[in-house]
């Protein structure tokens, strides 16, 4: 079955497609996969680092091009999907994708291997726009909560379980297979897509809006790059202040551009919605959190607690295993009729923010008070992510999918990255100021230490330093969530009265 535009999609005219759940199967596939690849190389830094020769800073951008390019490009592919068609974009992403990580799997020099996950970085941009765009057109209204919840279930699955399955890939095999996975994958979900996956597109057919592609795409890399290099530069540094200026700068011109034209690529009218203003706030600050936790993790129980990268990757995956139970039981899909958005996103923002807390105040000294921190944040993300995804895509008409994908997407990385980049420097902050050592990290000041008693000393330091940068998260988290919350009501109760002067 074939819909040319969105008028015509299933979802559009009462019922949902017939295959629905088995497109949604296939999409969820591909849209892991990419996501695994955003914490896949946090337990491979060792590896890489002995096998490439890597530097730090070599390290640093084979991590952050990935994301860079996958944000960049993020609302200029969302546009690209509404207007050329989601399942082409969807085939696109997969191709691009696929043939990256063979280049990355094979790469026989750092540079090779950046390079090869800035073109991973397109691919993703393309297939994280157009799964959840696919998810609303093919789902109609009695199903699409349940439908996003699975959507939010798996990206949650792929930032919790990239360390887990990067463990055990690098536990058998050389840190090449970790990409070459990707492969057959992304041949699998390609066949599928064009047997099984419906074309929609925008049936207004406006013309490509090529300049506001191009300061979104400036912009966006602008301001993630200085968030991402903050730690390591310096947030007072030029190399940061000159990205930073540069990036904010473009992005005004970005939003002077889309107001001035007929055609936006983004319409900032959709910011005027307090629901979704709401839903946008609560979205960045879960990815804040879940992001920012999971780096310092990684690094805490390996480097701190000594456990190897398979033991440190099942050491997460509480996480990812609560949220997949919570969802794929359907309970946060229960819950948000029953309490309604606010409240909904309110409590789950709230578990989140308390799970983040526990693990600084019960889990500097061993995993069982870090287990419970895990379990409480996967139910706080259980609970709020699909209801931020519905909040957001419900905001925004049909024909605009791809974009509210795009702006969906976009916030993800953004707080990923901004959660990244401020605990991260809230630790630095911290462990500087305990340890009086020149090394820049964590294992390099071990490496330096004199003695087991100094090196017990400098885990303390970095113990404390979590703690805080867990406690400043959680306060965020939970401020945040009950802004998103306040907003949302009053978004509602507006509603209300427009409905009842009707």
């Amino acid at each position: 079955m074939t819909a040319t535009t969105a008028e015509s999609s299933p979802a559009a005219t009462g019922g949902g497609h017939p295959q629905r759940w088995l497109i949604l199967g296939v999409i969820c596939l591909a849209q892991l996969t990419v996501l695994l690849d955003n914490t896949v190389l946090n337990v491979a830094i060792p590896s890489l680092t002995r096998e490439l020769d890597a530097s730090t800073s070599d390290i640093q951008w084979m991590i952050n091009a990935y994301s860079l390019v996958q944000s960049g490009l993020l609302l200029t592919a969302g546009s690209a999907a509404d207007r050329y068609g989601r399942k082409k974009m969807l085939a696109a992403g997969l191709v691009l994708f696929g043939a990256g990580s063979l280049v990355a799997g094979m790469a026989g020099s750092t540079g090779q291997l950046i390079a090869a996950r800035a073109g991973m970085g397109v691919g993703g941009a393309l297939l994280m726009t157009t799964t959840l765009a696919v998810v609303v057109q093919i789902f109609d209204d009695t199903e699409r909560v349940r439908a996003i919840g699975l959507w939010a279930t798996v990206n949650s699955l792929g930032f919790a379980a990239g360390p887990l399955i990067g463990g055990a890939m690098l536990d058998h095999f050389w840190w090449g297979a970790i990409f070459l996975v990707n492969i057959p994958v992304a041949v699998i979900g390609l066949i599928a897509v064009i047997a099984l996956v419906p074309e929609s597109k925008n049936p207004l057919g406006d013309r490509p809006d090529l300049l506001g592609a191009l300061l979104s795409t400036i912009g966006m890399t602008g301001v993630v790059y200085a968030i991402i290099s903050g730690p390591q530069h310096g947030w007072t540094s030029a190399h940061v202040g000159v990205s930073a200026l540069v990036g904010a700068a473009v992005l005004a011109a970005f939003v002077v551009w889309e107001l001035r034209i007929p055609y936006p690529m983004l319409d900032m009218h959709f910011f005027r919605n307090q629901r979704f203003t709401g839903a946008v706030a609560g979205a960045i600050l879960v990815a804040f959190g879940m992001g920012g936790s999971l780096f310092l993790l990684t690094q805490h129980l390996q480097f701190v607690l000594g456990y190897g990268p398979l033991e440190a990757g099942l050491r997460t995956a509480p996480l990812a295993l609560t949220v997949v139970v919570l969802n794929l039981t359907g309970v946060g899909a229960r819950l948000l009729p029953k309490l309604g958005t606010p409240v909904t996103i309110a409590s789950g923002m709230t578990c989140l923010a308390a799970g983040l807390a526990a693990i600084a105040l019960l889990g500097g000294d061993g995993y069982g008070g870090m287990l419970f921190g895990l379990v409480v944040m996967g139910a706080g993300i259980a609970f709020a992510m699909p209801a931020m995804a519905n909040a957001i895509m419900g905001a925004i008409p049909p024909e605009k999918a791809g974009v509210g994908a795009g702006v969906n997407g976009t916030l993800a990385e953004f707080g990923n990255g901004l959660g990244v980049a401020v605990l991260g420097a809230v630790l630095n902050s911290r462990f500087a100021a305990l340890v009086s050592v020149s090394a820049a990290s964590l294992p390099a000041a071990l490496a330096a230490a004199g003695s087991g008693a100094e090196r017990r000393r400098i885990a303390d330091a970095f113990a404390s330093g979590l703690e805080t940068s867990q406690l400043v998260g959680a306060v965020a988290v939970l401020v945040g969530g009950l802004l998103a919350a306040a907003l949302l009501r009053r978004a509602e109760r507006a509603d209300s009265r427009v409905k009842a002067s009707a």
